[in-house]
């Protein structure tokens, strides 16, 4: 073959990719957005498109084999600053990968004879695809950049005279039957002087299944014990009050405990960033017979934030629930909401609904019940889907109304354990006013200690077969049929308490 004829050959072979239309290179060059590297090989770019096509399946297969079978090292990476860092410097250089493939790919491709209008069409496809991916690497790394300083600053270094020891490389459920979680909700509003958590709950998780029982508290308990050996058992051996004081001491109500004591006795129990809610976890846990590991406590001020970040919740509501308003002062509130099954409420009304009493019966113990339910419909509403479409708002949220001494390390395995809860049994315990505390002066914490032993230990009593008699059976002992009643919701079962029964709350 002559040099000329040769050269020819060259050019012709050079060409042959582009012998196609201005749209034919534009879609092969998109499509190569699935499986970079297919576009190169049309290009005849055999060894880099055969090379970009290996790394590409093993980025996807090593991605679906950490999402099926490293779920809880994906999970440990997303909650580790460090892994997070490198997550978002691994996105970013994806993108960018992404984004060249994609341009040098239409390049090669595109006719050498497309006229301005075909070159223009393909120029202005090609921008908006790379502005697209552009904006889905900022976005997903905005996501992790939120997800960071959520760890950071709700779960980092704290100190704590209450926190126990629970190693983060051992799974929750064996060393510990049970996890139980002090959640508070502080009202720390313009009226107020200081901090009161008007609503303590106890969250007593079954670590094996993930079912769990609320224990509300009554905000105006007084006398709350404390344990023998803690320094404020000395300071007060009956309980938190003042036997010299007056039938009804208000600064001496559990929802005073968290700002009072600490004022009272700063640093009674230790150093500590938190001491409120320290006194909180050592007295409650004395009171319920239980030991509370962490807390969990939420400012009420922005936990309408929080709902509005989730999309809203959905209750049941059974009577109309008071918006505003004060018992004391005789302010009436500024509305109700009215009742009705599935009621969508923004974060303003959950607020609401959580926290309204303005002339409710039982004002307390019915605040305590639609408390139980607004946790509930959170997390119920909180879906992996739901989420993650609206992660950043809830991880700003989080930032600015959360605290608690769940150290950082244990996020993973507590996440985990979160998953059982999700899909597991939601339950109330019921203390019995009627017994245990008629009113909040002299509750008897004894009688509470054993209804929450018998519902989160049950014994299992075995029942003794009667001999069967042969004697025909008389008159007396024929069964005896009784009109049937409308049976009252189960205050034991949420699913059951937090069901639509209209009707006042009693």
């Amino acid at each position: 073959m002559t040099p000329s004829r040769a050269a020819r050959a060259t050019r012709a072979r050079r060409t042959g990719p582009r012998r196609r239309t201005a749209i034919g290179a534009l879609a092969i060059a998109l499509l190569g957005i699935l499986l970079p590297g297919t576009a190169y090989l049309v290009a005849r770019k055999t060894r880099l498109g055969a090379t970009l096509i290996v790394v590409s399946l093993a980025l996807y297969g090593g991605a679906a084999y950490l999402g099926l079978r490293k779920r809880d090292a994906v999970i440990s990476w997303a909650l580790d600053p460090s892994w997070l860092l490198w997550m978002i410097a691994g996105l970013a250089a994806l993108g960018l990968g992404w984004i060249v493939v994609l341009v040098t790919s239409y390049k090669m491709l595109r006719p050498l004879t497309a006229g301005p209008g075909s070159r223009g069409l393909g120029a202005l496809v090609i921008g908006a695809v790379c502005f697209a991916l552009t904006v889905s690497t900022a976005t997903g790394a905005q996501t992790l950049m939120a997800q960071r300083d959520l760890v950071t600053k709700v779960f980092g270094e704290t100190r704590s005279q209450t926190r126990p020891t629970i190693s983060s490389t051992k799974d929750v459920s064996q060393q510990l039957p049970r996890l139980n979680v002090l959640l508070l909700g502080a009202d720390d509003g313009a009226d107020r002087q200081g901090t009161r958590t008007d609503t303590v709950m106890v969250a007593s998780v079954d670590t094996r299944t993930g079912n769990t029982a609320l224990i509300s508290l009554t905000r105006n308990f007084m006398r709350m014990p404390f344990p023998a050996g803690s320094p404020l058992h000395k300071i007060y051996p009956t309980g938190f009050w003042d036997p010299n004081g007056e039938k009804e001491q208000p600064e001496f109500y559990l929802d005073a405990m968290y700002r009072n004591i600490p004022k009272l006795h700063p640093g009674v129990l230790g150093p500590s960033d938190n001491e409120g809610a320290d006194v909180l976890k050592v007295s409650v846990g004395e009171a319920l017979g239980l030991r509370i590991h962490y807390y969990v406590q939420v400012n009420l001020a922005g936990f309408a934030q929080l709902v509005e970040a989730l999309g809203g919740i959905t209750v049941n509501i059974n009577y109309p629930v008071p918006v505003g308003g004060n018992d004391d002062k005789k302010i009436p509130p500024s509305r109700y909401l009215q009742p009705g099954p599935d009621r969508k409420l923004d974060g303003t009304d959950a607020l609401w609904f959580a926290r309204g009493r303005y002339g409710v019966p039982t004002a307390d113990l019915a605040r305590q019940a639609r408390q139980r339910c607004t946790v509930k419909a959170i997390v119920e509403r909180a879906t992996p889907r739901n989420v993650l479409v609206n992660y950043q708002a809830i991880a700003q949220a989080g930032e600015q109304l959360i605290r608690t001494d769940i150290p950082e390390n244990l996020l993973a395995p507590l996440v985990t354990l979160g998953q059982r809860v999700k899909t597991a049994k939601i339950t109330n315990v019921d203390l019995d006013k009627k017994r245990n505390f008629p009113n909040g002066r002299n509750p008897n914490y004894a009688g509470m200690r054993a209804i929450v032993a018998q519902a989160l230990n049950p014994v299992r009593r075995t029942t003794v077969p009667r001999k069967l008699s042969t004697a025909p059976p008389s008159t007396a002992t024929q069964p005896r049929t009784t009109p049937k009643t409308k049976s009252k919701p189960d205050a034991g079962d949420l699913a059951s308490a937090c069901a639509y029964n209209p009707g006042p709350p009693g």
